[in-house]
């Protein structure tokens, strides 16, 4: 048996329930996938203990993902999760989603949004604005005019 590394980073105070999730399921399921043994102080620090570094690196990744923050002007593949006559909602990291509205999913004037995308489909999407209640907008558009960028991977 190896001693455990230990990997500390810490993460938004307000993000713990996030990462525990209802009833511990989300950390339960974090630690079932990746066979490590995970610490959540009040104050936000994170403490992984992993015999495999690379499962504590893995189970490190997956909580960056959980309590990272949509940002503006980046770029993310993301996942078509519903359609509705006046746009597609796109979850651009895991639970948060953003509207591309009709006007915004392709160059030339689109009639119906399933001309253009479908449920399921994963698309480019750049955000160009979160308004003050947390709504994220998205646009397809400028992702098909712009020369190719670096993505953030959901």
């Amino acid at each position: 048996p190896y001693a455990p590394r230990i990997i500390t980073f810490t993460i938004d105070p307000d993000k713990i329930r996030t990462v525990i999730g209802p009833g511990g399921k989300m950390i339960k399921k974090i630690i079932d996938e990746t066979g490590v043994k995970i610490d959540i102080e009040d104050d936000g620090r994170v403490f992984i203990a992993a015999v495999d570094g690379e499962a504590g690196q893995r189970a490190r990744e997956i909580i960056e993902t959980l309590v990272a923050d949509v940002e503006v002007g980046k770029i993310y593949l993301g996942k078509v999760m519903r359609i509705m006559d006046f746009g597609a909602f796109v979850e651009v990291l895991p639970g948060k989603e953003g509207l591309v509205h009709i006007s915004q999913l392709a160059e030339q004037r689109v009639g119906k949004v399933e001309d253009v995308v479908k449920l399921g489909d994963e698309i480019m999407v750049k955000v160009t604005k979160i308004d003050e209640q947390g709504r994220v907008n998205l646009t397809r558009k400028e992702v098909l005019r712009a020369p190719k960028q670096t993505v953030e991977q959901n």
